[in-house]
């Protein structure tokens, strides 16, 4: 860690093992875990806490104040947990006094560019593509992938192993379990390839694709399909969990796709 041309604030608490490349910065009050490495020009501000074994590339700003005129310089803090790859000029803000945090995940591979706001929380395994980005107080699941340019509004929530296409503008919720996209944002199917690469087998992605069906294929309004879902499928994990979302959704979920042919 001994790098002449790096500054670290006396207050950091950084792991004996850490490694920082010249020319970065690392403020007051962050912590930051073993193993994890800190390449050229990265600015890391007050209220980081990095977990073990990251790798942050040049250019990355963790930490700074949020974009927010409503922020009043409270003490809150950006998260970011074990094992996450953070590359290129990433901006991930701290949090503000709704939720006084920012989060992202464990395993996570947060491409260039993105953009994570204040009081965002980000699950484990995550993938975000080049230019990726969300606005505040949005809740991403766990297994999510954006592709690149997508745009995601904020109080905004994405499901559990959901995809969503490149440049899609997410204004509505994002079930667990589908693929969104089209303009404006609709269900396309559900991820079957990424439920596969998980270990779903054809039993379980069978039933989500028949919950699916009944919620935006058979011309029912949600709380028709909510009802029929509970009706007729048996009582899973995978299906109650898609129902709590969609109950519990705060803007109301995107829509399903219907051809003009």
């Amino acid at each position: 860690m001994n790098q002449p041309l790096a500054y670290v604030h006396p207050g950091a608490k950084i792991a004996k093992n850490v490694v920082i490349e010249p020319f970065t910065t690392i403020h007051n009050n962050v912590v930051i875990g073993e193993g994890t490495w800190i390449g050229s020009n990265v600015t890391i501000m007050e209220g980081a806490r990095i977990g073990k074994n990251c790798s942050i590339f040049p250019g990355a700003v963790i930490s700074a104040v949020p974009q927010d005129k409503k922020f009043n310089d409270e003490e809150t803090t950006t998260e970011i947990g074990d094992n996450t790859t953070i590359r290129e000029c990433v901006t991930i803000n701290r949090g503000t006094k709704d939720r006084m945090k920012t989060v992202v995940g464990k395993n996570c591979w947060i491409m260039a560019y993105c953009h994570i706001a204040h009081d965002c929380i980000v699950g484990d395994n995550c993938i975000f593509s080049n230019n990726s980005t969300l606005a505040g107080h949005i809740n991403v699941g766990d297994y999510v992938i954006l592709a690149g340019m997508a745009a995601i509004q904020q109080y905004c929530s994405i499901g559990n192993h959901a995809f969503v296409t490149g440049g899609s503008m997410v204004r509505k919720d994002v079930p667990p379990f589908v693929k969104a996209g089209r303009e404006p944002l609709s269900y396309v199917g559900i991820n079957s390839i990424g439920l596969r690469r998980r270990g779903f087998n054809v039993e379980k992605i069978r039933e989500i694709q028949d919950i699916y069906r009944i919620l935006y294929q058979k011309n029912y309004n949600n709380s028709q399909a909510v009802a029929i879902i509970e009706a007729e499928m048996q009582a899973t994990a995978e299906r109650d969990e898609i129902l709590e979302f969609i109950k519990n959704s705060q803007r109301g979920i995107m829509k399903g796709y219907f051809s003009s042919n």
